[in-house]
């Protein structure tokens, strides 16, 4: 396994679909201002469903700070719509099928069995600012990645 990337690194550039089945782009993103990357193990699962909501109810001091959210899992596009509606989740969540993308940013399995929970704050170079690795502390991701993305928007 690849080791996670870091501050300092250069995003690697992707496209993923939607949970509307559009094609995002990282670089068309990055135009518009910093975005939290965040790659999570599985919709409807209770560490996920607690970060996912976390960054909902957040999601306004996202935005006044200019940034995107972005969720990461290898579910589906389907299953990414029905836990957006199910949560009210104003963010765009992406499908990684493959999990080519969750590896070109070396996110770490758990226990070697289940896909990693990882946080990347990414600037408008797309340059990664910050990174945060907790499987456990699920909705700590949120708090961390705000406190980056005002400090990006102050300076």
């Amino acid at each position: 396994m690849a080791t996670p990337l870091k501050v300092g690194d250069r995003a690697p550039t992707f496209e993923l679909p939607s949970q509307s089945g559009d094609v995002v782009k990282l670089d068309a993103l990055t135009t518009k201002g910093p975005v939290v990357v965040y790659f999570y193990p599985k919709d409807e699962t209770p560490g996920c469903t607690a970060e996912a909501c976390a960054f909902r109810d957040n999601y306004d001091v996202f935005q006044k700070a200019g940034a995107s959210v972005v969720g990461i899992s290898s579910d589906s596009v389907t299953s990414h719509k029905g836990f957006a509606e199910h949560h009210g989740l104003p963010f765009l969540l992406l499908s990684d099928a493959s999990g080519q993308v969750r590896k070109s940013f070396g996110v770490p399995s758990t226990l070697g069995l289940l896909p990693g929970r990882m946080t990347f704050v990414i600037d408008q170079q797309g340059v990664i600012q910050h990174a945060f690795n907790s499987q456990l502390f699920a909705t700590k991701h949120v708090q961390e990645a705000i406190a980056v993305v005002q400090k990006l928007a102050k300076a």
